[in-house]
C-alpha cells in the first residue's frame, strides 16, 4: 500500500520524504501551500486533522502526525534506520530523536517570532542567538567524533536533526565555522535519497 504524505512546503515534512526515499517505500504526496501573508498552513490541513499540522502520513488505515512519531513508525515498519546495536550509539539515537524537537526547535521558533516583530523583537535577538550558539558549539563537538549523530551510519536521528540544522543555517547563525555540522549537512545533502526527496517535494528553502 502506498503511504500518503500530507506535505506542507518549506516545512518539517521534507525530512519525512527524505526518510521514505532512504527506505525506498512507495508514497504519494498531497501538497499544501502556506498562506503568503501569514506563512501558516492552509485550512485544508484541518480537514485531515483538527490541528492542521504537517507532516502527517496515512498508512494502512492509520493517520500519524508528529515527525518523531512518524520516524519511529517507519523504523518499526521496515526495521531500518533505527537505533544502532552499540549501546552508547543507541542512547545517542534516542537522545537526538527527541532533542531535535524538544530542545533545538524552541529557540529557533523564538527567533522566527522575534524576527517578525521587527524593532520590537530586536532586544531579544542577541540573547536568543547566544543561547542557540551554545547548542551549535555542542553539536559541532559531537559530530567531530563521528560522521552521523548516532555513529558511523545514517539513522532516523539524522533525519530528525536535519530540519532544525537546515533552519539554523538559514536564520540562526550556523556558518561554515562550525565545520563538523557543515560537513554533516553537505554529507546528507549529497545522498541520492535526499536529492530524490527534493525533486518530489518541490521548493524547499533550507537545503
Amino acid at each position: 500500500m502506498t503511504i500518503i504524505v500530507h506535505h506542507l512546503e518549506n516545512s518539517r515534512s521534507q525530512r519525512i520524504l527524505w526518510m521514505l526515499e532512504e527506505l525506498e517505500l512507495p508514497y504519494s504526496i498531497k501538497r499544501y501551500a502556506r498562506d503568503p501573508k501569514t506563512m501558516l498552513a492552509p485550512a485544508e490541513l484541518k480537514r485531515v486533522h483538527p490541528l492542521g499540522k504537517s507532516p502527517m502520513i496515512q498508512d494502512d488505515g492509520l493517520l500519524i502526525m508528529e515527525s518523531g512519531a512518524i520516524v519511529e513508525y517507519l523504523v518499526a515498519k521496515t526495521g531500518r534506520l533505527g537505533a544502532p546495536e552499540d549501546r552508547c550509539n543507541a542512547l545517542r539515537y534516542r537522545q537526538y530523536l527527541h532533542y531535535a524537537e524538544g530542545s533545538l526547535m524552541p529557540p529557533l521558533l523564538s527567533l522566527l517570532v522575534v524576527q517578525r516583530l521587527g524593532l520590537l523583537g530586536r532586544p531579544a535577538r542577541k540573547p536568543l542567538l547566544a543561547m542557540f550558539s551554545r547548542h551549535l558549539d555542542w553539536l559541532d563537538s559531537e559530530l567531530s567524533a563521528r560522521p552521523y549523530f548516532a555513529g558511523d551510519e545514517l539513522t532516523g536521528a539524522d533525519i530528525m536533526m536535519s530540519f532544525p540544522l537546515e533552519a539554523a543555517k538559514a536564520r540562526a547563525g550556523l556558518g561554515a565555522d562550525r565545520k563538523y555540522i557543515w560537513a554533516w549537512l553537505e554529507r546528507i545533502h549529497a545522498r541520492p535519497a535526499y536529492q530524490r526527496a527534493l525533486k518530489s517535494g518541490g521548493t524547499y528553502a533550507f537545503a
